[in-house]
């Protein structure tokens, strides 16, 4: 299979129209998320994205930190220039391996990241390179100035950010264009619209990449109770998840499921199909190759306009689902 491929941006990166988040593929033990890492599991989930023609990756310097890099280095050994690799970098790591839980957008630790990326990637370019979230102590330009030498010196192909303002991606995409903000979108989160984001992007003709397309997997319907999370699962400290809005959210995803079945479809191919039909790239993340398959399967999925209203009309935007994150990741959005 050869999934359709849409443009990322106007500045020539060709993606195909779902992507793979790799987060939770090596666990994340700084904060507890994403439970036991089974790392043969997800090298065969990278593999078969890519049979499938899924060969778009997205990692972070901070996931592990470095191990998620270096489980794809593993897993694309051979193959890299078949693979689009996205990586990002902002949150301070320090030279003993430890998360500072600081961003850092200045000029030296730019020039730093990337080449500690480039060395747990072992490849001498990256494809995307995004500032994870905005340093408020740096001006935006002095990071993006820093990046824009990584292109010049054929580090880095194309630029991104991540949960970002309009204000500062207007402000970034004047000092080199940006190709890509990747931000979290799903039928339970649209801030991104709420706050003319999206529209600011298809001004200035750059993509949007959709993390955590599933509502952190409140949509695709396995979610029941907060007892299908583990204990230290971090979901159950974000308000999304708590008592005042759990239920409501759960009767929301049992009308997108009676939906998707009357289409003989699973809510989660029903979720991303409706973000794909607003040419948006999603990167559901799953370290499994069976929701890999109907991830990527979702590409296929035609939505018509009727169905779409239906859709919106179940979760219309400005409803309240709770908020992503808890109170400190919060203050880090942009």
């Amino acid at each position: 299979m050869d999934i359709k491929k849409i443009a990322l941006g106007n500045q020539g990166l060709i993606v195909p129209k779902i992507g793979l988040g790799c987060m939770g593929m090596t666990g994340f033990e700084e904060a507890h998320m994403y439970g036991k890492a089974d790392e043969q599991e997800a090298i065969a989930t990278i593999h078969r994205s890519f049979e499938l023609g899924g060969n778009f990756l997205d990692t972070a310097d901070l996931y592990g930190p470095f191990k998620n890099e270096q489980l794809i280095a593993k897993a694309i050994k051979g193959n890299r220039d078949h693979f689009i690799i996205a990586t990002k970098f902002g949150w301070e790591i320090d030279d003993n391996n430890k998360v500072t839980w600081a961003i850092n957008g200045k000029k030296e630790y730019v020039k730093k990241a990337v080449e500690r990326s480039l060395k747990n990637l072992k490849t001498d370019y990256i494809d995307l390179y995004y500032l994870h979230r905005l340093d408020k102590n740096t001006p935006v330009e002095e990071t993006v100035e820093a990046m824009s030498l990584l292109v010049k010196e054929g580090k880095v192909g194309y630029l991104g950010l991540s949960e970002v303002s309009s204000e500062t991606v207007k402000r970034a995409h004047a000092v080199h264009p940006i190709t890509a903000v990747q931000s979290e979108y799903s039928l339970f989160e649209r801030t991104v619209e709420e706050r003319g984001v999206l529209q600011t992007l298809n001004e200035l003709g750059i993509g949007f990449v959709a993390y955590s397309p599933l509502g952190r997997g409140f949509l695709s319907g396995n979610i029941r109770s907060l007892d299908d999370l583990p204990e230290d699962d971090f979901r159950r400290a974000i308000p999304r998840f708590q008592e005042a809005h759990f239920h409501k959210n759960i009767e929301l995803v049992k009308l997108i499921e009676t939906m998707a079945a009357d289409k003989g479809i699973t809510s989660s191919q029903l979720a991303l199909a409706w973000i794909m039909s607003k040419d948006i790239l999603p990167i559901p993340g799953t370290k499994r190759r069976k929701y890999l398959e109907q991830n990527i399967a979702s590409v296929e999925v035609e939505l018509s306009e009727a169905e779409l209203q239906k859709l919106e009309g179940i979760v219309p935007l400005g409803t309240d689902t709770g908020l992503p994150y808890d109170d400190f990741s919060m203050g880090l959005i942009d």
